[in-house]
């Protein structure tokens, strides 16, 4: 069974907390630096014969960007992004000058059986889309040790 583990979003997708001060009257309109996707990392799982389809959105991210990781039964998915944007005057004298950087993350319990391996995955128009195959969970053996008991 596949769970979801965590929803890490790092303040990265807020807005930006200057723009209601320089809407203002008497200060001239900027431009606002691009809004950050309000879609990031939603997540569709789907259940098939054989295995579970994870579609992640990931917009605006690239791929080198993204990484996915499997360690003690768990698949956590983590993006990160680096935005600059920069407004001058005729003089080329700073009116303003921001730069946005952030990440996030999201974990999935996929059981310990699962290997790397086993897990195929792939960035195709701003969607990840991660196949991890169902195993079948094995029912823990009780392994009794007896005490030997002189007398």
């Amino acid at each position: 069974m596949l769970i979801p583990y965590s929803n890490s979003l790092n303040g990265l997708f807020s807005e930006n907390l200057l723009d209601d001060f320089f809407d203002l009257p008497g200060f001239r309109s900027f431009q606002t630096m691009p809004k950050a996707p309000q879609n990031i990392m939603h997540t569709d799982v789907k259940e098939r014969e054989n295995s579970y389809e994870i579609a992640m959105n990931l917009p605006g991210m690239k791929k080198e960007n993204v990484q996915a990781e499997l360690k003690d039964g768990y698949l956590t998915v983590s993006a990160s992004t680096d935005t600059s944007n920069e407004e001058k005057d005729e003089d080329g004298k700073y009116i303003r000058r921001e730069r946005y950087t952030g990440s996030c993350s999201r974990s999935f319990f996929v059981g310990e059986q699962i290997t790397q391996e086993d897990i195929k995955a792939r960035f195709e128009d701003g969607v990840l889309k991660i196949e991890v195959p169902k195993v079948e969970a094995k029912p823990a053996v009780e392994n009794k040790r007896y005490i030997a008991i002189e007398g």
